[in-house]
């Protein structure tokens, strides 16, 4: 059965993005997006929410048309416009480049797409996360801690009321100084 990932790229301090949306402080040099196309070109889907995806939307269709997109960007355009996309939105109709609308998360509907054969599956977003969190619903965390500390922002880990123990089944340092962090519940066996 495939798995649920949720993929996230944070600060020291816990955040996936200051208090006015901004990234800039990630540290994604070739090296890491690299890694990052090779992890996520054996996935089966990405799933995100409508905030996400709208994002990704806006520049990979045809981020590796220009020029200066070449090496690890253009790859992942071309990555990212062939993988399968669920993206769950309550206001979203319609989506173009591969993807499927979801309204709702619901717990059967997700344990039947994990069902399916393929890779595993990638889930992007915080409040999105946080809904699957909530219904159990996520086997792996995938973290890239980067190297600095923005102090306040919008944090990158779902709360819960209850305790979830997790399992570190990786890691691996890099040279811009982010640190991959995998961790799996607990009780799940090791894949890889």
């Amino acid at each position: 059965m495939r798995k649920i990932v949720y993929s996230i790229s944070m600060s020291l301090d816990g955040f996936m993005e200051g208090p006015d949306r901004e990234i800039d402080w990630h540290l994604v040099d070739d090296e890491l997006h690299y890694y990052f196309n090779e992890q996520l070109a054996a996935t089966g889907a990405f799933l995100t929410g409508r905030v996400t995806h709208e994002l990704m939307a806006g520049f990979w269709p045809t981020a590796d048309r220009d020029p200066a997109n070449a090496g690890p960007m253009a790859e992942f355009a071309v990555i990212w416009r062939n993988m399968p996309k669920y993206v769950y939105s309550r206001t979203l109709e319609r989506a173009d480049w591969n993807t499927t609308v979801v309204h709702d998360v619901v717990a059967d509907e997700v344990r039947a797409l994990k069902a399916q054969p393929g890779g595993d599956l990638v889930l992007g977003g915080a409040d999105l996360a946080a809904s699957f969190a909530a219904l159990g619903l996520i086997d792996e965390y995938w973290i890239y801690v980067h190297p600095v500390l923005i102090g306040r922002g919008r944090p990158a880990l779902p709360t819960s009321e209850g305790r979830t123990a997790l399992r570190l089944a990786g890691s691996r340092t890099f040279g811009s100084g982010v640190v991959e962090l995998r961790y799996e519940r607990a009780g799940k066996p090791s894949q890889g």
